[in-house]
């Protein structure tokens, strides 16, 4: 093991760990990344020494802040295959995380966006600190929620799901206990105590998380849990505007204001991913649908235009095109979600 990689894994007693390495990116993922966690899953999920996994982040940044976005829209521009390469590879270790047989845990301290919700959310336990910033910001940039976000997302309770896959809201602990996004919160400075414990006895695990587990203190999102769910309720993007123009309210007027600084083209893409998700006989027919997605999306002027504006020349003032959401019809989304030849087709990693 290196402690230069950008991925460390090793085994510690009975437990495999992983941690992210990148503390200068924010751990962002590289396709290289996710081929390490790959690796020692598979050979992990056969070797009976090995019962527990545990995935963490050296430094005190933050968990994982997505994907390497400059490389995809870098990709995107050219020929996209590099872009294509790392959502094939990224989706794979989402599903076998999601499909993973031994119990697997995610410490979401500090930022945990994009790819890194795609690393946690599979995972049996998923624990947030006071530090925990949960987002899937993708619709700013003219991506999607991608990483499993069309099945998680559509599962949690009433419209939440939905609400954080258009707005791209921030999150933090107490808001993820309240979703189930987060299963513990446990503060900061007891990390290296509960990984101490587990490491040397992860057979009791919910002991050390019963023990360590400390109050997050009330949920903001709990004052507006009916309101999202009554606005987020339309049958269309078109509709959830309609209504929160109507409302006028303080909160639906944020929220607006939000959704209009987003790119249309991607509003609509993340409201039939997250339709389509939500009725998904397996994981892997969710993963299917958004390599489908991820593939076309990459390319597109969007996604380029949202990564120089928010990524490169920092100016925050994409211009989408479409410009509004009229203008971004059925057959444009077709295209985006129309089946793959099926030699480029996404399938999970092949196990006997």
């Amino acid at each position: 093991m290196s402690e230069t990689a950008e991925v460390l894994t090793r085994v510690e007693g009975a437990v495999g760990r992983i941690t992210l390495n990148r503390p200068q990116a924010l751990h962002a993922l590289t396709t290289s990344m996710c081929r390490a966690m790959i690796d020692a899953l598979v050979t992990w999920r056969s070797d009976p020494a090995v019962t527990f996994v545990l995935i963490d982040h050296a430094g005190e940044r933050g968990f994982c802040a997505g994907g390497d976005i400059r490389m995809l829209a870098e990709s995107g521009a050219r020929d996209g295959f590099a872009a294509r390469e790392f959502f094939f590879t990224e989706y794979r270790l989402n599903h076998l995380l999601f499909e993973y047989p031994k119990p697997v845990m995610a410490i979401m301290d500090g930022v945990t966006m994009g790819g890194g919700v795609g690393i946690a959310l599979p995972a049996r336990y998923r624990v947030a600190t006071e530090k925990t910033t949960f987002a899937m910001p993708e619709t700013g940039i003219g991506l999607f929620p991608d990483v499993g976000g069309g099945w998680h997302l559509p599962r949690l309770p009433g419209k939440s799901g939905l609400w954080l896959a258009l707005t791209g809201a921030r999150i933090k602990a107490a808001d993820c206990e309240l979703l189930g996004l987060a299963t513990d919160f446990i503060p900061s400075n007891r990390l290296d105590e509960l990984k101490a414990q587990i490491i040397a006895d992860p057979a009791a695990v919910e002991t050390h998380l019963t023990v360590m587990e400390a109050d997050a203190g009330r949920p903001p999102m709990g004052a507006h849990r009916d309101e999202m769910d009554h606005l987020f309720a339309g049958d269309s993007v078109e509709a959830i505007f309609a209504a929160l123009e109507a409302d006028g309210g303080e909160w639906a007027s944020a929220q607006l204001a939000t959704l209009k600084t987003k790119s249309p083209q991607t509003l609509k893409v993340a409201f039939r991913q997250l339709a389509l998700g939500a009725q998904a006989e397996t994981f892997a027919e969710n993963m299917e649908m958004e390599y489908r997605i991820g593939a076309r999306v990459v390319g597109l002027y969007d996604f380029i235009e949202g990564v120089r504006a928010v990524i490169i020349d920092k100016d925050n003032a994409p211009r989408w095109n479409p410009a509004s959401l009229a203008g971004v019809s059925e057959a444009m989304l077709d295209e985006i979600f129309a089946p793959l030849p099926y030699a480029q087709t996404w399938r999970p990693i092949p196990f006997d």
